[in-house]
């Protein structure tokens, strides 16, 4: 009799799937291969894969901040919409320094005759003077380059704070409305002969909505009051100042101000968009009619 011996089975030592030369009895929770412990992420219970690890993180949603009233930021965001308001108009005064045809092409002008003895104006169908005029300030005059300086410092010193609550889109609309109302007021009651440039407007826009914003989130607002106060005062009592520029880029800005913080949760955003929609028609209806009054009838 003999006894066959019988050789032993092979065994084989598990490996990692990324690096099969480094043997390893640990699996991944997830996908059940084996991983070293480079390869090895601590997970609830036990340990997963590099790959498992970046797919369930491409399958979680970051967290997005939200300002008081909705609106997408953080408070180390760059002012980007401030900063190139600045710029624009900064780059507009030089070209007037180069030429006097960027003024009087591009003011405000209800209906009138241009040194080049053409007519222009608003009602003569140059409704774009309505926003350029908003990027264009004196260079000389009464107030010369203060004109500027004072509008770009208070850009500077409240358009940050309120893109940052507000939201880079919702600003800009509110910028440019505000300096629309005050054109479109200078238009309806102003005489349409009569010329105006100048970011002011807009700016007095700006402390409409600072401090209607600032009263419902309960900020300071005795500073832009006391600034809002010397302004209108300088408004109405120098000459050569358009007060109908400044009390309609008011009052816009504080009306859209209004609809942004007191918008209800629920229909935020709706009404976040419909509000400057809204305004804007309602500009556009009153350029309309005044301009039907202004040009001739036909036949």
């Amino acid at each position: 009799m003999s006894t066959d011996h019988s050789p032993a089975p092979e065994t084989s030592v598990p490996t990692c799937y990324r690096h099969p030369g480094r043997e390893t009895y640990v699996r991944c929770t997830r996908c059940d291969r084996y991983i070293c412990p480079e390869c090895m992420r601590d997970a609830a219970v036990g340990h997963q894969c590099v790959e498992c690890v970046a797919e369930g993180n491409r399958g979680v949603r970051k967290a997005v901040h939200r300002t008081p009233i909705g609106a997408r930021g953080s408070a180390s965001a760059v002012p980007v919409v401030s900063y190139t308001l600045i710029g624009a108009c900064v780059a507009m005064y030089l070209a007037e320094l180069a030429s006097w045809r960027v003024v009087w092409e591009f003011m405000m002008l209800g209906r009138g005759v241009l040194p080049d003895g053409e007519l222009g104006g608003v009602a003569e169908g140059e409704w774009y003077r309505l926003f350029t005029t908003m990027f264009l300030h004196q260079r000389g005059g009464t107030f010369g380059i203060t004109h500027i300086l004072f509008n770009m410092w208070a850009l500077w010193a409240v358009g940050p704070a309120l893109e940052q609550v507000l939201g880079r889109w919702r600003f800009l609309a509110l910028y440019m409305l505000s300096g629309l109302g005050g054109s479109v007021l200078l238009y309806l009651v102003g005489d349409p002969a009569s010329s105006a440039v100048g970011a002011s407007g807009a700016i007095f826009g700006l402390f409409g909505a600072f401090f209607v914003i600032g009263r419902k989130l309960g900020g300071p607002v005795g500073p832009i009051v006391v600034l809002l106060v010397i302004n209108l005062v300088i408004t109405f009592s120098v000459p050569n100042i358009s007060w109908q520029g400044h009390v309609g880029g008011l009052v816009v800005g504080a009306a859209l101000a209004a609809a942004y913080v007191y918008a209800p949760a629920a229909q935020r955003r709706l009404l976040h968009i419909a509000a400057p929609l809204v305004t804007f028609a309602l500009l556009a209806a009153l350029v309309i009619v005044r301009t039907a009054e202004l040009t001739p009838a036909v036949g």
